[in-house]
């Protein structure tokens, strides 16, 4: 997730802040039940309504829960939800957890249960609420049991650390490989801070760390690759401080760094030249101070052309060409054919005002300067979507283009069956990543399935974000606290366990 804004359509995957397990086991048979539920009006309007409903579990941890209330006024009915399955039977309203979100942990909260509803008269909220039969009353009913039995606990055995330097990578089929011809995937994390601090008056890496104490917590969490977000105006010297050569010579540092010590350094396009004011506007301003839609035709070729002369003959550094597109979004999801073909061909785009820039463009212009080195390529949608990735795949003579992949807890795909139909039929022919994955919560549930998933087909991943911010006292995708590496409760936690327990 970026300091960004970014609107999303309905039917996105719902988020659970799961609190850290206790450490004991109470046996079935003394079951504790209750629950608290939270019930809004998210936005009104004439005849119709956005409701929201979130509820903690305040007894044993569930494995499914089915939440039911009434409304109070006979016009209220539901038309639209998310993130459970919805059903209306004349006032009585029931909403059953999914395959992948059903277990709620002792005082984790279901988050962004959402609706869409119409109304008549009136609009009032629901006076009771049940999970699972059990009334939501705050309170806990806890039977006689025995006493509780606490199982042995046993830490994550510690990967060994990266040694000597990243291995130059290469693509081979659908794997990506080493010189010697061994798969490795990317796994590690993502390092905000380069696409904003220049133009934000934060200077480079907003106060972190990019020397080798900061490279060595890394490594103790396993980390094998990291993509570092850029500012196109700052590295062309276009606008922020630093910017030009300066900017360039801090990046080339950082990268350097990271190779020495065995880690894969990815270098991402992340904010751009070029005003758009359409449809999911970020911002209104001509420079590079937020996500644009697509690159731009006027500059961002001249970028991918400097970083690509920077880095030719380096393959173990790989470029990420563009972020998050959303040119589908920019035309208001009216043509996806004309959204792909501007993806891919650039161009004049609709709803987009300034020339675009496609992903085939870029290629190019990397490849014209002599470097080989692997590239990712995104989909629509905030590269959540991969739907028709191979149909508009670009042309690249040397073989080195991978798919990029993004996924939150909050986008369209976030099923197995979206991810084994639409990831799955993309990871068969070319190698993917997961540039980015998290969930806006500190829990790691939605993380833990799509890691797994992940694991099982070969995809790589890289959580956002590795930056102490402080968004993670009750929601955001911080994976530490401080710049030491300590990991968040519980999302940063959940990430550094599973990446000890994996290799690349």
């Amino acid at each position: 997730m970026k300091p960004r804004t970014t609107v999303l359509a309905a039917g996105a995957a719902g988020v659970l802040a799961a609190a850290a397990l206790a450490g004991v086991v109470t046996p079935a048979s003394a079951a504790a039940s209750g629950c608290s539920v939270t019930y809004t009006v998210a936005g009104q309007w004439q005849g119709g309504f956005q409701g929201a409903v979130s509820f903690t579990n305040l007894g044993d941890p569930l494995t499914s829960w089915k939440l039911e209330f009434d409304f109070p006024d006979a016009g209220q009915k539901i038309t639209q939800g998310w993130n459970a399955t919805w059903s209306q039977s004349a006032a009585h309203v029931t909403a059953t957890s999914m395959s992948w979100n059903g277990s709620v942990p002792t005082g984790g909260t279901m988050s962004s249960l959402g609706f869409i509803g119409s109304f008549g008269g009136a609009n009032p909220k629901p006076a009771a609420f049940s999970i699972n039969g059990v009334p939501c009353t705050g309170g806990v009913t806890t039977p006689p049991t025995t006493p509780p039995t606490t199982p042995p606990t046993t830490a994550p055995t510690s990967a060994p650390p990266s040694t000597g330097p990243a291995p130059a990578l290469h693509v081979s089929g659908n794997k990506l490989v080493t010189a010697a011809g061994k798969t490795y995937r990317l796994l590690g994390v993502n390092r905000s801070s380069g696409e904003f601090a220049c133009v934000q008056g934060k200077g480079m890496w907003d106060g972190a760390p990019s020397a080798q104490a900061g490279i060595d917590a890394m490594k103790a969490w396993n980390i094998h690759a990291v993509r570092i977000p850029l500012n196109e105006d700052c590295w062309l010297g276009l606008s922020g401080s630093p910017s030009g050569s300066a900017y360039q010579q801090e990046v080339k540092t950082f990268v350097n760094a990271l190779v020495a010590n065995g880690i894969t350094p990815i270098l991402d396009l992340h904010w751009t030249h070029g005003q758009y004011t359409g449809n999911v506007s970020a911002c209104s301003d001509v420079n590079a101070t937020c996500q644009k839609p697509m690159p731009s035709a006027q500059y961002t070729p001249q970028f991918w052309t400097g970083v690509a002369t920077a880095f030719k003959g380096n393959n173990a550094v790989i470029f990420d060409l563009f972020n998050e597109p959303y040119p589908d979004a920019a035309n208001n999801w009216a043509d996806l054919t004309e959204a792909w073909t501007c993806l891919r061909d650039g161009g004049s785009c609709t709803g987009i005002t300034y020339a675009v820039a496609g992903m085939q463009s870029l290629v190019t212009a990397v490849r014209a300067t002599g470097a080989t080195n692997v590239i990712m390529r995104q989909g629509l949608t905030w590269t959540n979507d991969l739907s028709q990735w191979l149909a508009y795949k670009p042309s690249d003579p040397s073989g080195n283009l991978m798919a990029s992949w993004h996924s939150y807890n909050f986008n369209a795909c976030v099923s197995t069956t979206c991810w084994d139909s639409q990831i799955g039929a993309v990871a068969a022919q070319v190698p993917v990543t997961a540039g980015e994955i998290g969930q806006n919560t500190c829990a790691h549930d939605y993380i833990d399935q799509l890691m797994a998933w992940a694991d099982a087909h070969g995809v790589g991943y890289l959580a956002w974000t590795w930056n102490p911010w402080g968004a993670c006292a009750g929601s955001g995708n911080d994976l530490i606290e401080d710049w030491n590496g300590t990991p968040t409760q519980t999302y940063g936690v959940g990430f550094k366990a599973h990446l000890l327990s994996v290799n690349p």
